[in-house]
């Protein structure tokens, strides 16, 4: 079964605020292989998972239409506010239920999204509305960020990381997946010809607010919030202030 985790339209809101696109070295990655392996699919790319968005944008820059599909309506409403090319459009359907015909899609993407599909059904949607020649590209960040600055980056890291380990005890089972950097996902892909890249490393400028803000967004945070909210509501402010 797949896993909902982004519905309240609060979350959704901090989610558009704080978590960034991907950096400027994924995004290499990800047009470099579509280079070699499908320079001639320029038509529709399809971002599944797509949050309000941050993964979506760059997409359009090679693409004539990008889809953004989210099974989170309060997403999906935060995505359509945002300002956007005019080729991009959004749309609520579940990963697993793709709303395109069979052997229309030229590239079909998802950014930190794809632990939370039913993985069997999503892979058998790949294979069905894939094109010939086209191309999957799946990525997830992973939980061991660290924080640059000045000379405090050892201390800040230390600080960044004992919130984020108090915040993973809330983890879904499904992060599990993120926590072996997608192995077992890139296993499921049911194509010969395919890559794994684990070493991309991403420099992505940050607030100490921002930084906050992106654990807010973390779906344990909100699991946190419901679990124990008077704890959860000192723990970022703590953070902050250290």
């Amino acid at each position: 079964m797949a896993a909902q985790m982004f519905e309240g339209t609060q979350h959704a809101a901090v989610y558009l605020k704080y978590r960034f696109a991907p950096g400027k070295e994924l995004k290499d990655a990800i047009l470099t292989y579509l280079q070699e392996k499908a320079p001639s699919c320029t038509q529709l790319a399809v971002d599944v998972g797509c949050g309000s968005g941050q993964g979506t944008a760059f997409l359009a820059e090679r693409f004539a239409k990008v889809v953004g599909t989210d099974i989170s309506h309060a997403q999906i409403q935060e995505a359509k506010a945002a300002s956007s090319p005019p080729n991009i459009s959004y749309l609520v359907c579940p990963a697993e239920e793709l709303p395109f015909e069979d052997a229309s899609v030229d590239l079909l993407a998802s950014f930190t999204a794809a632990h939370w599909f039913d993985i069997g059904k999503f892979m058998n949607e790949a294979k069905r509305v894939l094109r010939p020649g086209g191309c999957v590209a799946i990525s997830t960040y992973t939980t061991d960020m660290s924080l640059h600055y000045g000379d405090c980056s050892e201390k800040l890291t230390q600080i960044f990381r004992e919130a984020w380990d108090q915040l993973l005890k809330y983890s879904h089972s499904r992060v599990k997946h993120v926590l072996e950097d997608y192995k077992e996902i890139f296993e499921a892909l049911p194509f010969p010809d395919k890559k794994r890249i684990t070493n991309i490393y991403d420099k992505i400028p940050m607030t100490v607010a921002g930084v906050v803000g992106y654990l807010e967004s973390a779906s344990p945070y909100q699991v946190f919030m419901k679990s124990d909210p008077e704890a959860a509501k000192t723990l970022l402010p703590g953070m902050e202030k250290r």
